[in-house]
């Protein structure tokens, strides 16, 4: 797995235990720093996070989601987050967590990531807005609005308004 700069996010100090041992077993060489909830920062190729922290914190880990791995009571359907379950024996949990680090290692940006005005158009759609009124709102002309509508459709490969809706409101772009 080689070194690789972890953020080991939890309430618990003995989850954060647990991880960083799990951790270390997969890969001696792994660098593991451990980040208080309050002092997020960038820099991390990785974070593991506690599903609480998470939530509670979901403005500073959306546009990391592509490299944000979130430890859950249960097993999570339907997110854009990946994740592990606590529940999970260790083999399985570290296979997870393997694969997760290699594919980082791997891919480059995914296709599906939306860009930051792909989002700001997405959160206007689902919040019922016409693509007049988008572009009103974003001081862009409704031809650049189409264009990322459709960008947003072909990279979620949702197509319609409630479609997007549902995945803004999954996704926490909305509430």
């Amino acid at each position: 797995m080689g070194n690789v700069n972890i953020a080991i996010v939890t309430p618990s100090t003995l989850s954060f235990i647990g991880v960083k041992s799990l951790l270390r077993d997969l890969s001696p060489a792994t660098a593991c720093h451990i980040a208080d909830a309050a002092t997020l920062a960038d820099g991390f190729e990785l974070y593991v996070v506690d599903a609480a922290v998470c939530l509670s914190h979901i403005d500073f880990f959306l546009p990391r989601r592509s490299k944000t791995l979130v430890i859950t009571p249960e097993p999570l359907a339907g997110s854009s987050f990946a994740f592990v379950c606590s529940k999970w024996d260790v083999e399985r949990i570290g296979e997870k967590i393997v694969d997760f680090i290699d594919a980082q290692r791997t891919s480059t940006a995914p296709q599906s990531e939306l860009s930051q005005r792909e989002i700001e158009v997405l959160t206007l759609v689902a919040s019922g807005k016409l693509n007049k009124e988008i572009a009103d709102a974003l001081q862009i002309s409704i031809n650049t609005v189409l264009t990322h509508r459709k960008n947003i459709s072909s990279k979620l490969g949702i197509k319609s308004v409630s479609g997007l809706s549902v995945y803004a409101m999954m996704n926490g772009y909305i509430r």
